[in-house]
Parts: C-alpha cells; structure tokens; sequence
C-alpha cells in the first residue's frame, strides 16, 4: 500500500470508528431508556391506575346524566315546576355529585390521609363533608320515593281512548324514559292501546308505558337504598379501624353488608335488559370505585394488624 492510500485510508477509518461509537451510544441509550420504562412500570401502582381510570370514566358519566336527565325534564316539566320539583327531576346528577364527594372523602380518609386523621380539624373536615354529601343522598332517596308513589297511584284518563286525541295539545308520549311529543302525523303510530295515564301534566304512556314505569320507579328506589347500606357497611368499617379495631361482631356485619352487591348487579342487568346500557355500565362501574375503598380499607386493616396485633 502507498503513502498515498494511507493518508486516504486513515481519515475514513476514523470516520468510521466514531460513527460505530455513535452509534453503540444511541443502542445503549435506547437499553437504558427501556430498563428505566419498564422499572417505572414495575414501580407504578397498578391498582390506583386502574382506580383513577374508573373514577375519570364515571366523571364522563355525571355529563352524560345531566344531559340525559335535562332532555326528560324538557318534556315531563314543560309547562314548568317548582325548585323541588326540579330537582326531584335532575335527581340523578345531585345524586351522582354526592357520590363523587363521598367517594373523593373516602379515598382520602383510607389512603391519602390515613395518618393526617389524627388531627382534630382534618377529622372535622372529612366527616362534615360527608354529612352535606349524606344530605344529597337524602334528597335522592326523597325524589325516589315521591316519583313512586305518584306513579302507583296514577289513574287512567277514562275520556282519552286514542292518542290522537292530544295530538297537537304539547303533550309528549312518554315510554322507558324515551319521549315523543304527539301530533298529528305520528299520534296512530306511537301507541295502539285504548287505556292512557297522564303520568305528569304533559306526559302521557300507555298500559305498557306504566307497568315498565312502575318497575323503573321501584328499582331506582330500593337501589338508592341499597347503596345506601354499602356505604353504611363501609363507614362502619372505617369508624372500627380508626379505633384499630380490625375483628368482631361489628367488622363481621360491616363484611356481611357486601351482600348487597348482588343487588346492585342485578339492578344493573335490569337497566341493560331494558336498554339502558349506559346505566348499568355507571352501575358496574360505582360498584368498581367502591371495591377500590374496600382494597384500601383491608390494606389499613393489614397495616393495623402489624403495628398491633392484639387489634385481630
């Protein structure tokens, strides 16, 4: 080989090694990069992933309520109402925001601030929030009942034997929480019974509008309290551990209480059945956040059984 070839060579081989270098740097950055995502991963909390997902998710259902629940009152107070009954008809949302305030204390007194609670005023903050969330409730449990009893008790219009008879008057045909305003051009196609219920000033349904409406009515009722228990069950709980009480009768009932998601379930499967799928699925997924306080609940009893043992 020539001088010359060497002076040529020599520059290129240089070339060569740093670009091998470069790119053994950008290979083992990437390793690196990998090994520190994948150690991330390993680190994170599945559980509270998954927790904050179902929380976000039911956020997106409060929405889709008070749109759906400002669609019925639309139709069923029309010719308008007072402020409760309003609210007795946006009782969801306010039942729902409730919930979402119970659940948010919850969260904090089993997991985010489990140690804080020894403080005087950080208690008496946590449980005064939960009383104005427990007022809501029995809102809730208020509007229920009312919208039973007056359904139950609807008569049927004996002068109204066809709708077309209101066709024309604002008056919407209701069924399955699903309205239709008569008229003229669909009154024939709506209903084909003889026997009507003026459920509400502008609301009307037929024989099989009502026995579903009965049925709506006396599932959103005995599931309001029915969660109502839930909650109980878990305050119990709560009340027992922060007196690191982890065992006996009371933490037994309080277990015992868990029964009532069976309940739940079905009413959820009940709300599918009847094509309200979105319903069940908030159902299924309220049922989600609260196990999540349940997990948070026996990871406390767990901590409580290690620092005293005679808690058990």
């Amino acid at each position: 080989m020539g001088w010359t070839s060497i002076l040529i060579s020599k520059p290129f081989a240089h070339r060569w090694v740093m670009i091998s270098q470069l790119r053994n740097g950008e290979r083992r950055l990437s390793e690196i990069a990998a090994i520190s995502l994948a150690s991330r991963w390993q680190r994170l909390d599945k559980g509270q992933l998954v927790k904050w997902a179902v929380y976000s998710l039911l956020l997106v259902n409060w929405g889709y309520y008070a749109i759906e629940e400002l669609y019925i009152s639309s139709h069923v107070l029309r010719q308008g109402g007072t402020f409760l009954q309003w609210t007795e008809e946006f009782a969801t949302t306010i039942d729902e925001f409730a919930w979402f305030g119970l659940l948010f204390m919850f969260e904090l007194e089993t997991y985010a601030l489990s140690d804080a609670l020894e403080k005087r005023w950080v208690q008496w903050s946590v449980h005064g929030l939960r009383l104005i969330c427990y007022i809501f409730l029995a809102h809730t449990v208020y509007a229920r009942v009312i919208s039973m009893v007056d359904v139950f008790v609807v008569e049927s219009s004996p002068a109204i034997t066809g709708l077309c008879q209101v066709a024309g008057q604002d008056i919407s045909f209701g069924e399955n929480f699903r309205y239709e305003i008569v008229t003229a051009e669909n009154c024939s196609t709506l209903s084909s019974d003889s026997v009507f219920y003026m459920l509400d000033p502008s609301v009307i349904t037929d024989s099989d509008g009502l026995a579903l409406e009965k049925k709506h009515v006396w599932v959103d009722f005995q599931d309001a309290v029915v969660w109502l228990l839930v909650i109980w069950a878990i305050e119990l709980a709560v009340w027992l551990q922060n007196r690191d009480i982890t065992g006996g009768v009371l933490m037994v009932v309080s277990h015992a209480a868990k029964l009532a998601y069976a309940v739940l379930f079905a009413n959820a499967a009940f709300w599918a059945w009847t094509g309200h799928w979105v319903w069940g699925w908030d159902q299924f997924l309220w049922i989600a956040g609260f196990w999540a306080i349940e997990k948070n609940l026996s990871e406390w009893r767990e901590e409580i059984r290690e620092e005293h043992p005679e808690a058990a």
